[in-house]
């Protein structure tokens, strides 16, 4: 389960309690703060700590001194423009924290985004737990023959059962070792009192990297943002994919405004080259263009083509 009891009381009695300030608040962030968010089997998402709203990118961009200097409509459209313009910095204004518990395979993809404060979880000061990520049946996808970092069909039957009893028995051996070499029982007492266990910094080198860890990630809104355009595209790995997927859902309660402008215009919008441009008016003049004649390589022009609805 990604919380024991003890953490979900820990949990209530943080939403229990409330404190009085002059700072801007967002009702459907607090509704959720601090509150866990299931992901894969054993990991999780929460919102811990929040600065700044919609108002906050408005304000930043304006230069204003106060709040809600102009109509909805008009602050709502300053947010559009800067997406759509891509006048990043005022979106630097808003910032958040977060508590996630991950696969440390998945960490490692996550933590090539150097955009943010990260603190993890200390397998040399503590010993991790006997939790370890299993995917789902329908996640056993073979590799891909045209995407080398892709999944195709799923794997079925005979060959799927022995990958998920690999995986499984991989993995519950090298924590058997973990404690065995550490000298400790599930409840961190020793097995053995005459016999000394293995420094935590070492043992822990088995592990396989299905195994959970946890950190606190702070970043701004603007690297959020580029964070998700990559990480909840359909092309991104499942297993990172499904926490991109909940943290867009923590933003559009957050900041609505900017995520509509964000999937409008970046996550649903379409960047192309100017081959491809020349491409596309060719196309709406009317005149009929070949890869080859187009100048794209194979790979752009079926890209292309996928975009716009003429895939062969």
């Amino acid at each position: 389960m990604p919380l024991s009891a003890d953490q979900a009381r820990e949990i209530e009695q943080l939403r229990s309690q409330s404190q009085p300030t002059l700072r801007p608040t967002v009702p459907a962030l607090e509704e959720i703060l601090y509150t866990a968010v299931p992901i894969l089997d054993h990991g999780l998402l929460r919102v811990i700590d929040y600065m700044g709203d919609d108002a906050a990118v408005v304000q930043a961009a304006r230069v204003s001194y106060g709040r809600g200097t102009k109509k909805v409509s008009e602050d709502r459209g300053l947010i559009q423009y800067l997406m759509r313009h891509r006048h990043s910095t005022p979106f630097e204004m808003c910032e958040i924290k977060f508590h996630v518990k991950l696969p440390i395979f998945v960490a490692r993809q996550w933590i090539r985004h150097r955009t943010a404060n990260v603190n993890e979880y200390s397998a040399r000061y503590s010993i991790l737990d006997r939790e370890f990520y299993m995917p789902a049946p329908a996640q056993l996808g073979v590799q891909s023959e045209i995407n080398r970092q892709g999944r195709g069909d799923v794997l079925e039957g005979a060959e799927a059962a022995e990958v998920m009893k690999l995986l499984k028995d991989d993995a519950e051996q090298v924590y058997a070792h973990y404690q065995k070499m550490m000298n400790v029982d599930d409840a961190g007492a020793a097995i053995d009192e005459s016999r000394r266990g293995l420094a935590r910094e070492l043992a822990r080198m088995n592990l396989t990297l299905n195994y959970y860890t946890q950190w606190y990630w702070k970043t701004d809104l603007l690297n959020l943002l580029n964070f998700l355009s990559l990480r909840a595209d359909p092309h991104a790995q499942y297993e990172i994919r499904v926490y991109a997927e909940a943290m867009l859902d923590i933003v559009r309660r957050w900041v609505p405004w900017t995520y509509e402008a964000f999937e409008q215009y970046r996550l649903k919008g379409v960047s192309l080259s100017a081959k491809g441009w020349d491409v596309v008016k060719g196309l709406i003049e009317g005149r009929q263009t070949t890869q080859e004649s187009s100048g794209l390589s194979k790979r752009e022009w079926r890209e292309l083509m996928a975009l716009l609805g003429r895939a062969e």
